[in-house]
């Protein structure tokens, strides 16, 4: 297994190379430039030097070079690529770099999905900036992003789909090479998360053109047509005016279709050619040997009536390409008025939608699940010290040894345990302010959220039973929906009694029950909540600063117990552990923070 110092070499190994490939490659593009540049001004004066000497010597001079300064221009157009391709892989490693000492700000952070009433993610952190989402995200696509949020909105509940992802994270996590080549095609391009809708709009509406047996005819009748005009012109059966006449007329006759074709072209044209991005993908994934049985699944996705996927997008973008010609006048016309070309190249891409629209929409799926995988597995190359979790099938088991929160630094983070063996079982947890209850919980839950997802998790050791998360951390007011906090609160737990109810495993876990009323009502509130979720056999983590919650566990010896965060004051100063203790918290420093801050505090 790499270290962390081995991951670090390997990116900047990767960074040099990469910036003397790219020296290269500028030096080449500017060697083309100036061949360019010579065979230009070569085919240009020996097109006048040799005017009246005959068209060998144009063609021998002039003619040759201009066809090599196309083929220069083509050239230069895959250097070009290349440069950016490469500016863009050392770009992401850069990142990759930033990301393991704790800055990740280069990363889009899902603010999009940050929603206050769901179960977990607003309480954990997980969407948004400095965010758990942030951390991992490192999806090319806007359908990738949101596949990669999907799975943190809505995390596995059953053991064999949790370790299948486990097998797959891990397979591509061993193949950097793969992964950033996926992520650097991906990000040439920069989507829209509206595009993958527009585009399988497309792909279910109707043919317009091809359904009117007339046209799909009649880019043949307007081709022979031409042909029979100009071979009788030629034979001099009929005056070459006629044929030219017949021409105008096909050129006039187009323009009819050419309001309908430049609508669908200006509509679609740029979303259409988005799938050229996805067909170099596709293409890379077609060529990757699978293993697990997740990924080779995916893989099989990419195939349509004996085409594969990047085949059947490459041939579509190649006549979306044909079509952009039309931007051409002097071309345009030609081609309309010899081929009505337009038209037919228009009946084309619908022809092409029939055989394939059905396919897209599972196509586009098949690669947003592959670009999430790969934020994962980047998640899992760049932590070799984290863990992947064992999955119980016990009515409910959560046990880890030295859990971390995955965004603390971590040469400073002070790591600690957990162990929840049976239904129903609650930890309650007392202490001190900022003595780490709140942090701790956060850890918990974001460890078990990896967990369920399938992902790697920083523990020394972890096993649990992937029950429902759901949390109740930081729960909000809303003016604009007149809610109170304390309403917001009770909203929230009465959320919890419902799933229990309804008979659903749920793991809970709440910092601070009831925070939004006074302490009377609080604690005997607090007092009934935890007595009826016994009764309910329900699993969870409790953090409150009411001492008396811990008597609890006189009442429910085998299935509460009790752990604490103490603060310590030696030499008129407050120092934390931050270890979490057997037992219930002695020292609380909320009238000592005060003193310290010049609050006076009256004794009674």
């Amino acid at each position: 297994m790499e270290t962390l110092e081995n991951i670090i070499e390997n990116y900047q190994k990767i960074i040099l190379e990469s910036e003397q490939e790219l020296q290269k490659t500028r030096k080449q593009i500017r060697n083309i430039s100036l061949l360019r540049l010579f065979m230009f001004i070569e085919a240009v004066v020996a097109a006048f030097y040799f005017w009246d000497k005959g068209w060998e010597y144009i063609l021998l001079f002039s003619f040759f070079p201009l066809l090599l300064f196309i083929w220069l221009v083509k050239r230069h157009n895959r250097w070009f690529y290349r440069k950016d391709f490469l500016k863009k892989k050392i770009e992401i490693n850069d990142q990759e770099l930033c990301a393991i000492q704790y800055d990740f700000s280069n990363f889009d952070g899902g603010k999009e999905y940050i929603d206050p009433s769901h179960l977990y993610t607003f309480d954990l952190d997980v969407f948004g900036d400095h965010s758990l989402f942030q951390y991992i995200n490192r999806s090319s696509t806007p359908i990738g992003k949101q596949q990669l949020a999907e799975w943190f909105n809505h995390h596995l509940e059953d053991k064999e789909s949790i370790e299948q992802r486990q097998i797959a994270i891990r397979e591509l996590s061993l193949d950097l090479e793969f992964r950033q080549k996926f992520r650097v095609l991906g990000l040439l391009y920069k989507g829209k998360s509206a595009d993958i809708f527009e585009i399988n709009q497309w792909a279910a509406s109707a043919s317009y053109y091809r359904k009117h047996s007339f046209l799909r005819i009649l880019p043949s009748i307007v081709t022979i047509a031409n042909m029979l005009c100009i071979s009788a012109s030629i034979l001099g059966v009929i005056p070459g005016s006629i044929a030219g006449v017949v021409f105008v007329c096909f050129v006039t006759f187009s323009f009819i279709f050419s309001k309908g074709i430049t609508k669908m072209q200006v509509t679609y044209g740029e979303k259409l050619q988005i799938l050229s991005t996805y067909a170099d993908q596709i293409l890379l994934t077609e060529k990757k040997e699978m293993h697990s049985s997740i990924l080779k699944e995916l893989k099989t996705e990419l195939t349509s009536k004996n085409q594969t996927a990047s085949q059947a997008v490459h041939s579509l973008s190649k006549l979306m390409n044909a079509l952009d010609q039309r931007n051409n006048l002097l071309m345009s016309t030609i081609l309309n008025g010899l081929l009505f070309w337009e038209l037919r190249q228009v009946m084309r891409i619908e022809k092409w939608k029939e055989s394939h629209a059905s396919d897209l929409p599972r196509w586009l799926k098949a690669i947003g699940e592959f670009d999430a995988y790969c934020s994962l597995a980047t998640f899992s190359y760049n932590h070799p010290e984290f863990i992947y979790p064992q999955i119980s099938l016990q009515s409910f088991h959560l046990q880890a040894k030295a859990l971390g929160h995955p965004l603390m630094d971590r040469n400073k983070c002070v790591r600690n345990g957990i162990s929840i063996e049976k239904r129903p079982f609650f930890i309650i947890i007392t202490g001190a302010n900022m003595a780490g209850k709140s942090t701790y919980l956060r850890t918990v839950g974001i460890n078990y959220l990896l967990a369920c997802i399938g992902a790697p998790v920083w523990a020394k050791q972890m096993e649990i039973f992937p029950a429902r998360l759901i949390t109740s951390l930081r729960t909000s007011d809303s003016l604009t929906d007149n809610e109170s906090y304390f309403f917001a609160e009770l909203k929230r737990l009465k959320l919890i009694i419902d799933k229990l109810q309804t008979g659903e495993d749920l793991f809970i876990i709440l910092d601070e029950i009831l925070k939004g009323t006074n302490s009377v009502d609080k604690q005997k509130g607090s007092f009934a909540l935890i007595k009826q979720f016994m009764n309910m056999n329900a699993n969870g983590i409790i953090a409150t600063h009411d001492l008396l919650l811990s008597s609890l566990a006189n009442s429910f010896p085998k299935n509460i117990h009790n752990y604490c965060f103490e603060a310590d004051i030696t030499n008129n100063e407050l120092t934390f552990s931050y270890k979490m203790k057997d037992g219930v918290a002695q020292n609380m420093n909320a009238c000592f923070l005060m003193k310290k801050m010049g609050i006076a505090v009256i004794d009674d």
